[in-house]
């Protein structure tokens, strides 16, 4: 018997038109489920904003959420129960959540819609197998991380960077940032963590080494864990620059980094785009539109840090000094 296996890139085309009925909208009420590796302040911000926003939108909506709680084995069986449940279009929220959608629905025909996938590329989630795919990418300029220390420290001479090994988001984040320093000649340290229980260590770690400022990127398991990071860094008077405003709201010093307000709107225009009939394989996905600058006054007393009047302007003050947190107003 011969057997015929079509291209992805084709069979992804097919099944977009069979599905979409050759460019008509969706039949209401579109069912939608927004899937999330892991409970924290950016994801929950993310998933909120495009409940929001699709409610909001005119169409009529119907929304799963489903939310992993840092299981690997969890993840795979959410989206495999989903799929089977039957939905309209996927919308995975962070690397990982994406690159096991990409496994469960490239032969599904339901369209994949990623929100905070950092390196969409390394991920493997572009190129000819993934015309079902698209997205919002929360990548950040690695020289706009960088800048943002010389704002606050003008005079330092080490940065410490640490991330988790495993996720491709941040490993990306960071070997973009230790890539512009090297064509500056700027110096920094490097630590990874394989798990949050090694998170305390690790910081200590880059202290030891002498350095003047701490970064962490996109990286959901720290992110999850910022009481720790911010804890012990603040002790020996370290200033901890992140990836999100999420996480300077929950302890970090400063970002200029995702709006996940902004991504999330993002998102659900494009949802609302392939429910209107779009096809995925025909919208690029996008990186945000713009980035913030956020700082936490509460850090800066913490690490016995003074900030300028001119400095401060540029920046939208998230926490303030008695602990008023103004993130999400």
């Amino acid at each position: 018997m011969f057997h015929f296996k079509m291209p992805l890139r084709i069979l992804a085309a097919v099944l977009c038109l069979t599905l979409l009925a050759g460019g008509a909208a969706l039949a209401d009420p579109v069912r939608v489920a927004i899937v999330q590796t892991l409970t924290h302040t950016s994801l929950n911000q993310i998933r909120d904003t495009i409940i929001q926003e699709l409610e909001a939108s005119g169409t009529e909506y119907e929304i799963i959420t489903r939310n992993a709680e840092g299981d690997s084995t969890a993840l795979s069986t959410i989206l495999e129960n989903v799929k089977m449940d039957g939905v309209d279009i996927l919308v995975p929220i962070a690397t990982n959540t994406a690159q096991s959608a990409k496994v469960v629905f490239e032969d599904s025909g339901v369209p994949v819609v990623f929100a905070a996938v950092s390196d969409p590329v390394a991920a493997g989630l572009t190129g000819e197998d993934c015309g079902f795919i698209t997205g919002v990418s929360n990548n950040i300029p690695a020289a706009q991380i960088v800048g943002l220390i010389s704002d606050f420290q003008p005079d330092y001479k080490l940065i410490g960077f640490l991330y988790t090994s495993s996720e491709t988001n941040s490993v990306s984040t960071i070997n973009a940032a230790k890539a512009y320093c090297d064509g500056q000649g700027i110096a920094y340290e490097e630590v990874s963590i394989a798990n949050l229980s090694e998170l305390q260590t690790a910081v200590e770690t880059l202290i030891s080494r002498k350095v003047d400022a701490l970064y962490t990127g996109n990286d959901n398991s720290i992110a999850s864990a910022m009481s720790t990071y911010i804890d012990t860094a603040y002790e020996y008077g370290i200033p901890v620059y992140c990836g999100a405003d999420s996480m300077v709201a929950d302890g970090g010093f400063a970002t200029i980094g995702v709006d996940y307000v902004q991504l999330g709107r993002q998102v659900a225009a494009i949802v609302d785009r392939i429910a209107a009939g779009e096809c995925p394989e025909d919208i690029p996905y996008e990186t945000l539109s713009e980035y913030a600058r956020f700082v936490n006054l509460q850090a800066a007393d913490r690490i016995g840090m003074t900030i300028s009047d001119e400095i401060l302007s540029a920046y939208t003050v998230l926490v303030e000094a008695d602990g008023t947190n103004h993130f999400g107003e």
